[in-house]
């Protein structure tokens, strides 16, 4: 990052003099470097967090289902929940922004996340298991859509980087998440409870970073009664409606890869480790290419070329589980961890795709609230194919056509349009 005047933690400059006091008191270049530097580290802890509530659950779900005698109907709401407020409360982000400043919104998400984390290690039944999961969720629907306007706000000039940066981290929460957790149960000797439970130390520590933040940035960012900023119609905007629909894809796509992926191995006579192993090759993945995708995006004009090769990857990954899933399994394993780099794709372009930070936290509440709306069903409907035709022919021609239809939305979302233009 450049160490020049433009690095301050400010986006608004002002041509009014320095009166000698506030030439006094103003940070040197070198502070504001520094202060953009914890910014981002800040993001990137944050991001960390928003999938581990999520991750670590899952290889456990049986183990909390038996404990606090969970029936199948309340597992099943379990397993839908994340989308479900990762696409209601996060509609609720730009509002509690414009009034609080997002610096001081993602602390009280992070404060949610790690409050919610550990209250449900201790939840005495399924009811309140669910509900402290769904206030954890809230804290990480609120944290998921402010992420692309705090890069847009602070880093203007690198919203490539550091949306790689945060997106890097949060790929690296899930797959740290989801591949350890049964091992550091273990290890731990405490059962699901302090297997659960132990991440909010890790929110623990994104909250304190934020409370740095927000003490820092304040409520800097937030709305002022007097002042006057253009309403943005975002339901009028063709792009925000191609982003979404992008986003519900590829988040379904996702979904289906880290519920079924093992399955269609194994049915295919691979073995059970063999098979996670696999799909923890699929989620590795994404984390270096979470970091590259993003940088190499945001120089391109057009983003669409990229989506488009994402989204061929993915065909050929389904081709190839389809009709040989044994015989180059590794191949199409990678091939389907560099197909779900869309999810990093597609915040690097709402980045991309209004002038200001207030256009960015409406179009990121817009098109992640219609994307995990979206993706709700999609696993569901795998799931339903598959125990109907008892094989992969009919699930993998459904997410076939999906990924087709997502290549053509990514080369029109792709394209450098703002949605002030459009509104």
């Amino acid at each position: 990052m450049p160490a020049d005047s433009s690095t301050a933690l400010s986006p608004e400059k002002t041509s009014t003099p320095l009166t000698s006091t506030a030439r006094a008191t103003a940070p040197t270049p070198g502070a504001k470097v520094r202060a953009r530097w914890l910014l981002a580290l800040a993001l990137a802890v944050a991001a960390f967090n928003l999938r581990p509530a999520v991750a670590a659950l899952g290889p456990q779900l049986e183990q909390v289902r038996t404990s606090l005698h969970m029936n199948a109907g309340v597992a099943g709401l379990l397993t839908a929940l994340p989308s479900l407020c990762f696409a209601l409360v996060g509609l609720l982000a730009p509002r509690l922004a414009r009034r609080l400043g997002p610096a001081v919104t993602v602390c009280l998400g992070m404060g949610a996340i790690t409050l919610g984390i550990a209250a449900r290690s201790f939840a005495p039944d399924s009811a309140a298991f669910l509900l402290l999961s769904a206030f954890a969720l809230a804290g990480i629907a609120v944290s998921n859509v402010l992420m692309p306007v705090l890069v847009k706000r602070y880093f203007p000039d690198r919203i490539g980087p550091v949306t790689g940066l945060y997106s890097m981290s949060l790929a690296l929460g899930t797959s740290v998440a989801a591949g350890v957790a049964v091992p550091l149960t273990t290890a731990l000797g405490g059962g699901w409870r302090v297997g659960l439970g132990v991440w909010s130390a890790a929110g623990a520590l994104a909250l304190l970073l934020w409370l740095v933040q927000a003490t820092m940035l304040g409520r800097d960012g937030a709305g002022t009664p007097g002042g006057h900023t253009p309403r943005i119609r975002i339901t009028r905007s063709p792009t925000a409606w191609l982003l979404g629909v992008f986003f519900g894809l590829q988040a379904t796509a996702a979904y289906a890869t880290m519920g079924w992926l093992p399955q269609i191995f194994q049915d295919a006579g691979i073995s059970a480790t063999q098979s996670g192993l696999l799909l923890a090759v699929t989620m590795a993945v994404g984390a270096p290419l979470s970091f590259v995708i993003p940088s190499l995006a945001a120089r391109l004009p057009h983003q669409g070329p990229v989506a488009a090769v994402l989204a061929a990857c993915g065909l050929a990954s389904y081709a190839g589980l389809a009709f040989a899933p044994a015989a180059a399994p590794w191949a199409w394993a990678l091939l389907l961890g560099v197909a779900n780099c869309a999810f990093p794709l597609v915040l690097t372009m709402i980045g991309l795709r209004s002038r200001t930070s207030e256009g960015v936290a409406k179009l990121s509440a817009f098109v992640q609230g219609v994307g995990y709306l979206i993706s709700v069903p999609g696993p569901v409907l795998i799931g339903v194919l598959y125990q109907r035709e008892h094989g992969w022919s009919g699930p993998l021609a459904l997410l076939a056509a999906l990924m087709a239809v997502q290549l053509v939305l990514g080369l029109r979302a792709g394209r450098p349009r703002q949605i002030e233009d459009e509104v």
